[in-house]
C-alpha cells in the first residue's frame, strides 16, 4: 500500500480478504486479493479480488450486478489478511444467498436466499 501498513502477500502473491457487511457485521464471503486487486479496490471504492481458479483479477458483481461498495479496508495484526467493510448490493454468494456462510457444518441451511442464480448466470 502507498501509505501505512505494508501488506504481506506471501509466496503466492495473495492474501485472504474477508468481506463483512459494515452495518450488520455479517460475514459475507472470503476471497483472495493480489496487490493489484487491493490497489483497484482502493482506487475505485468497489471490491476487487483475485480468482485462483481463473488466475485473473475480478470485480465483485461484474456478472451479477451484486457489487460491494467498500467503506474501509482493514489489515490484521500480522499484515497477512484483509477485511473489507462493505455495503453489499444483492447477494454476496453465487448460489443466491446473501452470505457464502449460509449453512452449518451439519448441512443446515441458516442463510437467506436473495436471488435465483439461474436468472443471473445464464
Amino acid at each position: 500500500m502507498d501509505d501505512g501498513v505494508e501488506v504481506d502477500f506471501g509466496e503466492d502473491g495473495l492474501v485472504p480478504a474477508v468481506a463483512q457487511d459494515r452495518e450488520s457485521g455479517e460475514v459475507l464471503m472470503l476471497a483472495y486479493a493480489s496487490p493489484e486487486a487491493l490497489e483497484r479496490t482502493r482506487e475505485t471504492g468497489y471490491a476487487h479480488y483475485y480468482s485462483r481458479s481463473r488466475e485473473d483479477l475480478w470485480k465483485k458483481g461484474d456478472t451479477s450486478g451484486h457489487v460491494q461498495r467498500v467503506a474501509e479496508v482493514r489489515v490484521d495484526c500480522d499484515a497477512d489478511a484483509l477485511l473489507y467493510l462493505v455495503d453489499q448490493e444483492g447477494g454476496a454468494c453465487h448460489t443466491g444467498h446473501r452470505s457464502c456462510f449460509y449453512r452449518t457444518v451439519d448441512g443446515e441451511n441458516v442463510g437467506e436466499t436473495v436471488f435465483d442464480p439461474d436468472d443471473v448466470y445464464e
